[in-house]
């Protein structure tokens, strides 16, 4: 087993992170433009997507890479839930490849409806494939071209977004947007699938695993500007990281980010490698989410400074607080882990 990233994953470390840097702010919010280029000059929208449908036909290790940079940078933009969850539950169904296509041209958004947890609500299907039913909560629901859908019988249905009905929610994250959506009875294309429990649960997995990538990001970067502002932040005629509290602190949420990645490295290695592992390693890597405590952390050392609106620290912390949940409650993680 080798956790290291190759040259190839460091040189698309590179690529992401120079193409972010020149992104537009990520309070902004989503960018048309930005998507467009992620696609054209990147391919990552299609990170995921077999070669033959037009994608990059890339691993687990290669995305847990990319979405580290894209959590560092905020990027506001769909891509966990379209290129990450839409794009791995459509590779193990038949008949979407039009779908994949257009994930990984950028012409579409795909965003998969949660089956799991509370913002999961009934859905039903009837023999016309007309679909009922709500979902509370859709993250990024409100950008969605075309919504996956799964029934309580877990049959799996793509359904127009035109024809639904969308009310977009007010969020905690303001780089991460959702909606609410009624069904309202819209017609489904229905999706053939040999084995839908173990697909949803592959799907769950691998997003949970770029979840754990992205919340790394977040995370180095939030040590990142708290180790730099303690190196020039005087008080008391020294810089604030002199302090032996806050050397410890910081040691500390280093070895904290060190655990993390150690985590999301064998997590992505699992998936590309051993599948049977899989489970146990996203869960592992999904619990030890340190991003919410690297933010809160870089707030207190900021002080004042960090609790203002001008500041992005708060962009971090929220980023960090929505996706603690996003997947599941935290706690409900840990209990699955233990279970394993």
């Amino acid at each position: 087993m080798s956790l290291v990233p190759t040259e190839e994953q460091e040189h698309l470390r590179d690529a992401v992170r120079r193409f972010l840097a020149a992104a537009p702010p990520p309070a902004d919010g989503p960018d048309q433009e930005t998507w467009r280029r992620l696609a054209t000059e990147l391919g990552v929208t299609g990170l995921i997507v077999p070669e033959r449908h037009g994608g990059a036909g890339a691993g687990a290790a290669e995305l847990a890479v990319v979405l580290e940079e894209m959590g560092a940078a905020l990027l506001p933009a769909p891509f966990l839930s379209s290129s990450v969850l839409a794009a791995t539950l459509l590779v193990q169904l038949d008949g979407t490849a039009d779908l994949l296509t257009d994930i990984a041209s950028g012409d579409t958004i795909v965003i998969a409806a949660p089956w799991w947890g509370p913002a999961a609500g009934p859905v039903t299907a009837d023999a016309d494939n007309r679909l009922q039913g709500h979902f509370p909560c859709v993250v990024d629901g409100h950008l969605a071209d075309v919504l996956l859908v799964v029934t309580d019988h877990h049959e799996i249905f793509a359904v127009d977004a035109a024809d639904l009905v969308r009310r977009p929610l007010t969020t905690l994250d303001l780089t991460r947007g959702a909606a609410r959506i009624e069904l309202a009875g819209a017609v489904g294309r229905p999706l053939s699938c040999a084995d839908p429990v173990r697909t949803l649960e592959t799907a769950w997995n691998l997003t949970a695993v770029g979840l754990a990538a992205e919340q790394l990001g977040v995370a180095r970067r939030c040590l990142e500007m708290t180790v730099q502002y303690a190196r020039t932040r005087v008080q008391f005629g020294r810089p604030i990281g002199s302090f032996q509290a806050v050397k410890h602190a910081l040691a500390d949420l280093y070895v904290d980010c060190e655990l993390a990645e150690s985590a999301v490295r064998h997590a992505a290695w699992a998936a590309d490698v051993e599948p049977a592992e899989l489970a146990e390693a996203a869960a592992l890597a999904l619990a030890s989410m340190t991003a919410f405590h690297a933010a809160d952390q870089a707030i207190h050392f900021h002080g004042g400074m960090g609790f203002t609106w001008e500041h992005e620290l708060h962009l971090y912390y929220r980023r960090a607080k929505a996706a603690q949940y996003l997947l599941g409650d935290p706690a409900t993680h840990l209990d699955g882990l233990f279970q394993l």
